[in-house]
């Protein structure tokens, strides 16, 4: 679609000096003729006088006029707006991968353990990122970001091999506060964005639905990825220092049940219009998740955005306001011409 608008419109007010110039010279015109009347007779004027015909006075007070007009609106700047639908590139695409390291990700109920394996998942399907601008996110009762947003896809492996669970301090699971800190940063970016969210806990009150809401309306697609059982499981993590499995218990001896909550993680991926991938106990095949479900989702978000061209065309309206000026002053002449051969007819 394409309009005209002015971007100076405040130069609107010197078309009343146009008008007001114009009034004054046809004024002129009016009062010359009146004043040489009182001492020269109609014949005399005839034979003593020359002025243009009152055709070309017309004419040169309409060129005066629209020659004013033309040259107010040159400087009100007048622009043609063009809206054209530009596509994004695809690597301008932003993928945040927010992965929690809370200590139940130790548990082995998967090998080596769920951090190491979701680690590893996502260095095997990071290739197929290449077009795109990945970070990550780790998290536990807070959030970290272990890499922003970047295409050096070598500092981000880097960055994933380092993240443990000593990557954040704060023990449990705040689902709500990692949605929001990737959404603020997504927020930032133009393109498709997506956020992976890999978890296995229970979120502890941080209202990841809210959140997730958030997201929805910043435009960013979550794709959430469940370890775990949601009937609940004990964990067992690997001892370093003896090689043995040891159960994890609270502060009263008894046993910690990691229980994933899947209808949450359901609900937040389905408002931001994203998919929930439950993976249980089995192992996870990140990459073969992100060919059928994640990529589908990147690629179908709208990657079609309004661009606005101006062209300016004050150069056009300056050109036919000195072509009108011009014809002011030629009138003016030709007039004279003509009343030359009147005499001499």
């Amino acid at each position: 679609m394409n309009w005209i608008q002015f971007e100076h419109t405040e130069y609107a007010i010197g078309l009343l000096f146009v008008l007001v110039v114009v009034l004054i010279y046809t004024w002129m015109l009016t009062a010359n003729r009146g004043h040489l009347g009182a001492f020269v007779g109609k014949k005399m004027q005839d034979r003593l006088v020359t002025r243009p015909t009152f055709s070309s006075r017309i004419l040169q007070i309409i060129c005066l006029a629209i020659g004013g007009i033309l040259f107010i609106c040159a400087l009100m700047r007048p622009q043609i707006i063009q809206e054209e639908r530009v596509s994004v590139a695809k690597d301008s695409a932003n993928i945040f991968i927010a992965l929690d390291v809370s200590k139940s990700m130790l548990a082995t109920d998967v090998v080596p353990d769920r951090l190491e394996r979701a680690k590893s998942e996502i260095r095997d399907m990071l290739p197929s990122f290449s077009s795109y601008r990945v970070g990550l996110l780790a998290f536990a009762g807070r959030t970290t970001v272990l890499s922003p947003l970047t295409m050096d896809h070598g500092f981000f492996r880097l960055v994933l091999d380092n993240a443990s669970y000593t990557s954040v301090t704060l023990g449990g699971t705040n689902i709500g506060e990692v949605i929001r800190k990737g959404t603020k940063l997504l927020s930032e970016q133009e393109g498709p964005k997506a956020m992976i969210l890999i978890t296995d806990g229970e979120d502890h009150d941080s209202y990841p639905l809210e959140a997730a809401e958030e997201a929805r309306r910043a435009g960013v697609v979550i794709v959430t990825v469940g370890f775990g059982s949601e009937k609940g499981t004990t964990i067992d993590v690997l001892d370093k220092e003896t090689g043995q499995k040891r159960r994890v218990t609270d502060a009263s001896g008894a046993d910690v049940i990691s229980k994933l909550d899947g209808k949450l993680l359901r609900d937040i991926a389905e408002k931001t219009n994203g998919v929930y991938v439950p993976a249980e106990n089995n192992v996870l095949e990140l990459e073969s998740i992100m060919h059928k479900r994640i990529l589908p989702l990147v690629d179908d978000i709208d990657q079609v955005r309004t661009k606005e061209i101006r062209i300016d065309l004050f150069q056009w309206f300056v050109g036919f306001a000195l072509l009108f000026f011009l014809g002011f002053m030629l009138l003016e002449g030709r007039g004279f011409k003509r009343q030359a051969k009147e005499r001499a007819a």
